[in-house]
C-alpha cells in the first residue's frame, strides 16, 4: 500500500468509523430526524423503521470505515463502498433546496455540512482509479 493511499484510506476511514460509533445507540426520536433528512436524497428511506434506519446509518458507517482502515481490503473495493455512501450523502445535499444557493450547486449556510461530502467522494474516485 503506497503512503498515499493509506493516508486517504485512514482519514476517510477513521472519520466514517467515529462517525457510525456515535449513532450505534442513537434515540428513536433522533434517528427519525435522520432518516426524514436522508428520504430528500434517497426517498425509499421514507418507508423504513426509524430504528431500523438508525442502525443501518451506524453500522454502515462503521462497515465503510473499517473496510477503509484494513489494509487487506483491496483499494477498489474500500473505494466503491466508500463511493456509493458518498453518493447517497451528495443526494441529500442537491435534492434538498435548503442546502444550496438559488444556482443547485454552491452550499448555502445550511448545506457546507453536507458539501464537505464532496471530499468523500473524491477520495472514493482516487482509490477506485489509483494503480
Amino acid at each position: 500500500m503506497s503512503l498515499s493511499n493509506a493516508i486517504l484510506r485512514g482519514v476517510s476511514g477513521a472519520y466514517l468509523l467515529q462517525s457510525g460509533y456515535g449513532k450505534k445507540d442513537l434515540p428513536v426520536e433522533a434517528a427519525e430526524g435522520l432518516k426524514q433528512f436522508a428520504a430528500t436524497g434517497v426517498p425509499q428511506f421514507q418507508e423504513w423503521d426509524s430504528a431500523t434506519f438508525g442502525k443501518f446509518v451506524a453500522w454502515s458507517e462503521m462497515g465503510i470505515g473499517a473496510a477503509l482502515l484494513t489494509p487487506f481490503v483491496n483499494k477498489r473495493v474500500a473505494g466503491l463502498a466508500l463511493g456509493a455512501f458518498s453518493a447517497g450523502l451528495l443526494a441529500m445535499y442537491f435534492r434538498n433546496p435548503e442546502m444550496t444557493q438559488e444556482d443547485g450547486v454552491r452550499p448555502s449556510e445550511a448545506g457546507t455540512g453536507l458539501s464537505k461530502d464532496l471530499f468523500l467522494a473524491a477520495i472514493a474516485g482516487a482509490l477506485v482509479t489509483s494503480r
